[in-house]
This record gives structure tokens, sequence and C-alpha cells, in this order.
């Protein structure tokens, strides 16, 4: 073959593969995973079963695009980066970062850190990493580096494809904490950031993952919080009386009543 025409034709199945891990990403909330809404999932091992079925299909589109690239580190810096050291500094400093932005978040929204049930660090550990890793391959790694290859500044490239990740997210639906999508705004900026400047997604694969672990133990939600006055704490306070107001008892009520 053509060695001109096998490398176009390489390039149109690594476009192709990108679009299918991004319709992937857009679909996570179907198969409970991302920014799931953890208080709603059914549990059990048929939800667990899916969510390793997404997760798997992840992974192997990213492996998929990397095979199929001819210069997967060098165009779309599907590596580590050119400095490792560096790299893993950088994504602590950045997980760092995140972590602390997360407890500033929960501390403003809760008044306390929210800390979840024992049971769900398992499947919040793992729903870190699986989806940092997807995101990263896909946003920072395919299109980040897909943009830069056509000549686009990096500037306008890393706001263009935070951009398109934002919308993927679907964090900006209606009944989502808008807090959370300029987290995740923010998460995609300094990653698309660090990518580049490192030459490689370790650093931002690292520091997302830290970041999205650290809303899991702050917020208590494994993926996506909810808005304010709807977590199940407030529904139930917004069903108390006034502070200071008492509810008598049909009990009472009847004693009251035998008195008079």
């Amino acid at each position: 073959m053509d060695p001109a025409l096998e490398e176009q034709l390489r390039a149109l199945l690594v476009l192709g593969l990108t679009g299918l891990l991004v319709l992937l990403r857009l679909d996570a909330v179907r198969f409970g995973t991302a920014e799931y809404d953890d208080e709603s999932a059914p549990g059990g091992w048929r939800t667990g079963t899916v969510r390793l079925a997404w997760y798997a299909v992840g992974v192997a589109l990213a492996a998929a695009i990397f095979l199929a690239h001819p210069s997967p580190v060098e165009t779309l810096n599907l590596g580590v980066g050119t400095d490792r050291g560096q790299a893993i500094a950088l994504g602590l400093l950045f997980g760092l970062g995140g972590s602390l932005t997360a407890a500033g978040y929960a501390w403003l929204r809760y008044g306390r850190l929210r800390l979840p049930a024992p049971h769900t660090y398992p499947g919040a550990i793992l729903n870190s990493v699986c989806t940092a890793f997807i995101d990263e391959v896909a946003f920072r790694g395919a299109i980040l580096g897909l943009l830069l290859a056509l000549g686009l500044p990096a500037p306008w490239a890393i706001i263009l494809q935070d951009l398109l990740y934002g919308l993927v997210t679907r964090l900006g639906a209606p009944g989502r904490s808008r807090a959370m999508l300029l987290l995740s705004l923010a998460v995609g900026g300094v990653a698309g950031a660090l990518t580049v400047f490192t030459g490689g997604i370790g650093a931002a694969v690292l520091g997302h993952a830290i970041t999205r672990f650290a809303i899991f133990v702050c917020t208590g939600h494994a993926g996506q919080v909810r808005p304010p006055g709807q977590e199940p704490e407030e529904v139930a306070a917004d069903q108390l009386p006034p502070e200071g107001w008492r509810v008598v008892g049909e009990g009472e009520a009847a004693s009251d009543g035998r008195r008079s």
C-alpha cells in the first residue's frame, strides 16, 4: 500500500475512533459512570457490570487510538510526558489544588465535609481513575493533539477542547450543579495546559483522578453533585416545622382536649 494513502487511512481511523470515544463519554450517565447520580443508582451486580462495560469499552477505544495513529506520543501526546518526574510532580500539584478547591466548595455548599458511606469508596476510586483516563485520552490527547496538528494555536486549542468537554459532560443540563460545571471546565483547562507544557497526558490523568476522588470525599457524591436544596438532608429539613416550633402528636393533642 502507498505510504501516503496508508497514513490518510490511519488518520481517518483515528478520527472515527475519537468520535466513538466522545460519544461513549456523552452517554456516560446511561451507564451510571462519570458524573452519575449515586443517590439514585440501583446498585447490585447488574449496575456494576454495566459500569465495568463502559470502562472497558473506553479503555479499548483509547488503546485502539494509540495503536492506529502513526505517532501517538509525538502528535497526540498519549504518553506520560517528556520528563516523567516533572509530569508526576505537576500532576500531584494539580491534584492538591483540585482537592483544596473541592474542600472549599463543600464547605461553602454544606458548611462541612459531607463524607460518603464507606462502602462507596471502591466504586468511587474506580470511577475516578477510569473516567480521568478516558477523558484525558479523548480530550487532552486525541482532540487537543488533532487541533494542534491542524495548526491551531495552543491557547485556542485548549479553550476549544475544554468547551467541547463541558458540553459532553452535560453538567450544564437542567437540574445539575453549575458550580460543578465550572469546576469541570477548570479541570479541563488546567489539564490541557499541562498536556501542552509536559508533552503528555500523565500529569493531567493524575491530577484529574485525584480531583475527582477529592470531590467524592468532600461532597459525598461519587459523581454528580445535586443543586442546592435537592440533597436528601436538605429535602428532609424542608419538611420540618420552623425552628422553635413543635409538632403536637395525636396522643398529646387528645390529652389537651380532655383537659379542656
